[in-house]
């Protein structure tokens, strides 16, 4: 072989290895890229931690995340617009706080002592058998848990609300683990900044902007969170969901939907719920005719009331009607004679949601009906279908009687 020929093969030999080497390069590049991909498309509660994790289905308005030594607590949309969201730290006793969360506030968990703005938030404590945990209300006068009344009696509950606020006086002077307050619309977290500054943090509870009754309901599992009762409140929480979904189902097989409408005229309006809206839902799931209920909006449809008229004649039902548990349907009348020309009226089938009111005038469906959405399902069901469930007694909802 010639010195050229030698040449020429020595060139070949290197050009293959050089084709091996820039083969192998690539393998490597794209498993390390696949996998910094993976890593980066990897929610943190993959990640190894100590915490027993509880998981979001419904709600959109919150989320949880799960590290090695530390909850992530996200708060989405919380004053009902265009807003930041949130940010909070669940960390153990004498954990550092972790880089890279500036304006996250930390909360030591479990929380041992809590101040609740809303009774909503009693609910919430009465769902994981944590009401020992409720040090402050900001009315400690509409409560219908049992309870937390007899807590508020024996002195182990005090009032910290003040002119539809806060009182940072007495809050500050109590040092509760947390303040959870209601993320109404229009609020700022500028005005908690003074608890705040006291280190007090203050978690805002959106709960109300959610769609869905299984939605607003599986807000408990941010309080099962701040508690570190995730195992009580997956299994709970589970049952309630199959539970939901199985009466839903059952009406769907009614042959016939009845048509029902909701609320009461007011002096300015007659606020319906929209199409989007939790209570819509539940007429949708417990197989009722809403006539609204394709409206695209969430909350409320402010209408007049010869807008409502022509549907509020011929519809089957009217629920949600009157606001104090001693309404009848004379004195629904009473307030407007118009009222009489209904069907629903007609034959009596007029129902609110104040079954269970306690002396105080505290309404137990705004407290543990956000929490059993599957028991204010089954009452609408038993409402608007008895046939499907005949043996069922309404809990919630009771019929004005004449």
């Amino acid at each position: 072989m010639s010195n050229f020929e030698r040449l020429i093969h020595s060139m070949q030999r290197m050009s293959k290895i050089l084709q091996l080497l820039i083969l192998l390069a690539l393998v490597i590049h794209g498993c390390t890229s696949s996998g910094d991909k993976r890593r980066e498309q990897q929610a943190p509660s993959d990640s190894i931690t100590p915490f027993v994790k509880t998981e979001i289905h419904h709600a959109r308005g919150f989320k949880i995340y799960y590290f090695k030594d530390f909850k992530l607590v996200s708060i989405i949309n919380p004053f009902g617009g265009q807003s930041d969201t949130l940010q909070y730290i669940l960390q153990k006793k004498n954990a550092a706080m972790p880089a890279g969360y500036p304006r996250a506030q930390r909360i030591e968990i479990p929380v041992k002592s809590l101040a609740g703005m809303s009774s909503m938030h009693v609910g919430l404590l009465g769902f994981l058998d944590a009401e020992n945990v409720l040090t402050a209300l900001g009315s400690l006068q509409y409560v219908y848990s049992p309870k937390v009344i007899g807590m508020i009696k024996a002195g182990k509950i005090a009032e910290v609300g003040r002119d539809q606020g806060l009182n940072d006086e007495k809050i500050i002077e109590m040092q509760p683990g947390l303040v959870m307050t209601i993320g109404n619309p229009g609020g700022k977290m500028d005005h908690y900044r003074t608890l705040k500054e006291a280190g007090i943090p203050v978690l805002i509870n959106s709960e109300w902007v959610e769609q869905t009754p299984l939605a607003r309901a599986e807000w408990v599992k941010l309080m099962a969170a701040l508690l570190d009762k995730e195992e009580l409140v997956n299994k709970k929480f589970a049952q309630i969901e199959t539970e939901y979904q199985r009466l839903s189902a059952l009406a769907q097989k009614a042959t016939k939907k009845p048509t029902v409408l909701s609320g009461l005229n007011t002096k300015d309006a007659w606020f319906l719920p929209s199409g989007n809206s939790y209570m819509a839902r539940f007429f949708k799931d417990a197989g009722a005719d809403y006539h609204w209920g394709a409206s695209p909006a969430t909350g409320s449809l402010p209408l007049s009331f010869e807008a409502v008229y022509p549907f509020a004649l011929v519809a089957d039902y009217w629920l949600n009607v009157g606001f104090d548990s001693r309404d009848t349907r004379k004195s629904i009348i009473a307030q407007d004679a118009r009222y009489a020309d209904f069907k629903a009226v007609r034959t009596g089938r007029l129902y609110s949601y104040n079954r269970l009111v306690n002396a105080r005038g505290s309404n137990d469906f705004f407290e543990s009906g956000s929490l059993n959405p599957h028991t204010v399902l089954a009452d609408m069901i038993r409402i608007f279908h008895p046939e499907l469930l005949p043996d069922h007694q309404l809990v919630y909802y009771k019929q004005l009687p004449e």
